[in-house]
């Protein structure tokens, strides 16, 4: 079994259970900008799409701005963001392991700083490359090729973990082995061959190798 170095998570769906804090105040914005009422199972799809990518896909006018008003409804939003269960043993099991952690995921710097720096989570991730740090976002590689560079590792010695198609097509584009985190997924699809599949945050310690 190959021994990675370097995990690299996406957050949304993988490390947060941030589904209804991101999916009701999108249906706010839907009825805002359109009128019209959208269910939560007709807004579901989009979960798996970073924000600008949404907006696009809505065919929102002024994107950016909306896209802000988004973000601060969500962060307004009184539910907030869950760790899945099981992530504080992975976190700790792969320090001892000697493996290094980061974050690669489509929110901003402030979003972070509610969701994750506010739980601590952050004191594991030795870089995190979100947002505001590239020009380019998933699926495009950038962010992935940044991190790498920041934590001086190998593409062959990381391993990206995400539940979204834009996750697995930023890993391949970037040569980087995909984990399909699937407790958090709500689709499958173009997530054609992943590397690896997990049920459950706890699967993630198969990759320590015994």
């Amino acid at each position: 079994m190959h021994t990675y170095k370097a995990i690299l998570y996406d957050i949304d769906g993988t490390v947060l259970n941030t589904l209804n804090m991101n999916m009701y105040p999108l249906l706010k914005i839907i009825e805002e900008e359109t009128g019209e009422k959208w269910t939560f199972e007709q807004v579901l799809p989009l979960a798996a799409y970073p924000g600008m990518k949404v907006m696009e896909e809505l065919n929102i006018k002024d994107k950016e701005k909306t896209y802000a008003r988004w973000v601060q409804y969500v962060n307004e939003y009184e539910e907030g963001a869950t760790l899945y269960e099981g992530f504080d043993q992975v976190f700790q099991q792969f320090v001892q392991a000697g493996i290094t952690q980061a974050v690669v995921s489509a929110k901003t710097r402030q979003q972070y700083a509610i969701d994750v720096v506010s739980k601590g989570i952050d004191q594991y991730m030795s870089v995190a490359i979100l947002a505001d740090d590239t020009q380019k976002h998933k699926p495009d590689p950038e962010p992935l090729l940044i991190c790498l560079e920041r934590l001086g590792c190998q593409p062959e010695d990381a391993i990206y973990i995400g539940d979204a198609a834009s996750d697995y097509l930023a890993a391949q584009n970037a040569h980087v082995a995909f984990g399909y985190a699937k407790w958090g997924s709500v689709s499958s699809q173009g997530i054609d061959a992943p590397d690896w599949v997990f049920e459950k945050p706890l699967d993630l310690l198969k990759l320590i190798q015994k």
